[in-house]
């Protein structure tokens, strides 16, 4: 039902500049000048952010968004959580600030190759995930039905615009577990950029069923690259036998049935 929609050229590293910088609600929204890797990216791809200031590890963050602003073509959108000293220093870069990045990274979402219902199930700040798939899915003229979940009203990443360039939005605070549970009947296919939680509810509820369901994980990452093994998830296969792969470069999009979930934890 699906095709692969990966790039045909690869990552490449640039020093970005902040283009501009916003917050709403619990989220900080960072504008990205990053030559070449706007074009390159597939919905579900993400960056790799150096922090600098001290800081070594780099920062995952996942494609919001790609799109023309301030005469550049191709400008790239992430979408920050305060989470930790480096999280916090990416939101407080002022405009003209210089990033160091790397990107696109990763395996994304496969895309139906016919129009078909689809339901997008987001939580908190990994919805961020699902903004450019539901564009090429309305593109493609599929359906969309979106359930958009957070602790708070704060932690629902933009329902206005949501409900502005998606068909149906629906916005759960606190637990989407019911709202999914009433939409699932009504779609063919189910994407997930949620908690592993609620992810993991998601690839409970289809199983057996005719729906086909991706999710994207969330994992801690080290190098993003694929080189230190530092970001395991572990998975099954055909025959049901287990094994680890890598998040940065076997995912971070994977079959939900294929995730090992009592595994993962």
């Amino acid at each position: 039902m699906t095709t692969a929609t990966r790039t045909a050229t690869g990552p490449v590293h640039v020093t970005a500049e902040v283009l501009a910088t916003k917050s709403v609600g619990a989220f900080h929204h960072l504008s990205l000048v990053a030559p070449d890797v706007g074009e390159r990216s597939s919905p579900g791809s993400f960056l790799a952010l150096s922090v600098g200031d001290g800081h070594l590890a780099r920062r995952a963050f996942w494609i919001h968004r790609v799109g023309p602003m301030g005469g550049h073509r191709a400008v790239v959108e992430i979408v920050v959580e305060e989470r930790g000293a480096g999280s916090r220093a990416l939101a407080a870069l002022p405009a003209g600030a210089p990033v160091a990045v790397t990107g696109p990274l990763g395996r994304p979402f496969a895309l139906p190759r016919e129009p078909v219902r689809c339901l997008l199930i987001g939580d908190g700040y990994a919805a961020a995930a699902l903004t450019g798939l539901a564009e090429r899915l309305r593109e493609r003229g599929c359906g969309v039905h979106l359930v958009l979940g957070g602790s708070d009203d704060a932690h629902v990443l933009e329902p206005l615009a949501a409900r502005r360039s998606v068909g149906h939005v629906e916005v759960a605070v606190g637990d989407l577990t019911a709202a999914v549970l009433r939409a699932l009947p009504e779609v063919d296919v189910a994407y997930a950029a949620a908690s592993p939680e609620t992810q993991r509810f998601v690839a409970d509820a289809v199983a057996g069923t005719g729906v086909t369901c991706q999710v994207a994980l969330e994992r801690p990452l080290t190098c993003a690259t694929g080189l230190c093994h530092g970001c395991p998830v572990p998975v099954l296969d055909d025959q049901g036998d287990p094994h680890v792969v890598r998040a940065c470069v076997d995912g971070p999009v994977f079959r939900a049935g294929r995730v090992d979930w009592e595994a993962l934890g």
